[in-house]
This record gives C-alpha cells, sequence and structure tokens, in this order.
C-alpha cells in the first residue's frame, strides 16, 4: 500500500492529547498543508488561526463548558461523563473561520482533511472538532473571534485540534454498505 493510502486507513479521530507542544516545524507542515488544499474556483474562502497558546484553547474549552451547561444539559453531561473537555488536552488548533460563501463549508472541510491527514503523517493525532463552534456562541464569542484574528464578517467553518496522541486507537471499521459501484 502507498504511504497516502496507508496515512488514510490508519488515521483516526483522537481525543486523548499529551501536553507536549507541536514544533515550530509540525505547525509549519499543517499550516502549509492547510492552504495547500483545493477549494471552488480556487476561492480560498477561508482564515486559519493556528493556535498554540495553551491559555486561550482552555479559556475556550471552560467558555464551551459554560454555554453547553446553561443551553443543552445533555450535550454537557455527556461531556462530562467523556471527561470534561470539548478540546481534550490539545496543544495546538487550527482554527477556520469561513467567508460564508457558497462552496465553503466544503472547502473548509477539504482543508481540515489536509490537517488531519498531514498530523498523521507526522506522528501527530487529530481531531476534526465542530464542537470548537460552541465557545463562539456564548457571550465571550467575539472575544475569542478577536483574539483569533477572523477577518470581519468571517464566522466559525471547522476546526481541527493536533498534538501528540497519548494512546492510539483502531481506526473506524469500513461500511461496506455505504459504497455502490456503477
Amino acid at each position: 500500500m502507498n504511504e497516502t493510502l496507508k496515512t488514510i486507513a490508519e488515521r483516526f479521530s483522537c481525543r486523548d492529547f499529551a501536553d507536549t507542544p507541536l514544533t515550530d516545524e509540525q505547525i509549519k507542515a499543517l499550516s502549509e498543508a492547510a492552504l495547500a488544499a483545493p477549494s471552488a474556483v480556487n476561492r480560498q474562502p477561508w482564515h486559519i488561526s493556528v493556535i498554540s497558546d495553551k491559555t486561550l484553547i482552555e479559556e475556550m474549552d471552560a467558555e464551551a463548558l459554560n454555554v453547553l451547561q446553561g443551553e443543552d444539559k445533555a450535550r454537557y453531561d455527556r461531556v462530562m461523563a467523556g471527561g470534561g473537555t470539548i478540546f481534550y488536552n490539545a496543544p495546538c488548533m487550527l482554527m477556520v473561520s469561513s467567508d460564508g460563501s457558497k462552496w465553503a463549508q466544503m472547502d473548509c472541510g477539504i482543508l481540515c482533511q489536509n490537517v488531519a491527514l498531514a498530523a498523521h503523517s507526522l506522528g501527530l493525532g487529530s481531531l476534526i472538532c465542530g464542537m470548537a463552534r460552541i465557545p463562539l456562541s456564548g457571550p465571550r464569542g467575539d472575544e475569542f473571534k478577536k483574539r483569533m484574528h477572523f477577518p470581519d464578517g468571517y464566522e466559525f467553518g471547522i476546526a481541527v485540534l493536533v498534538g501528540r496522541a497519548k494512546s492510539g486507537k483502531e481506526p473506524h471499521e469500513l461500511d461496506r454498505n455505504k459504497l455502490t459501484i456503477i
């Protein structure tokens, strides 16, 4: 199996990150993988904020829990039962904001897949994280957007958490019933 297919087959969603910060070289590689993502008509409807400021990540995690506790008690209880964190102690987050244009959601998803595969190829764990939206919807949302340098008019697109995985996990089983070859 070639290296790209092997990376795709072995990648898993990490929910248990070590405290180890990423190196500048790792951050550069992940950033370049993100910027290399294709987009509809090459519009690149995104802005990527690479966050390795652990304090900011922890503040957003705490805000997400506060928002969930007040708005979605069932989800809050599930998060608390699973360790009480949205960001799983990740030392780095690539927060992708979007201009909201017609194909932006798909394009931002492609960007995140590039990052997740690049992370795995570098020996890192990753988690594509839609729940990163939660702290941005709370009372401190505008503050966080400003601290992450969201361009004017941009909103949350998607995020990828990245770091050294504390433990491994088998990738999900392939469901061949989801496939039709014509």
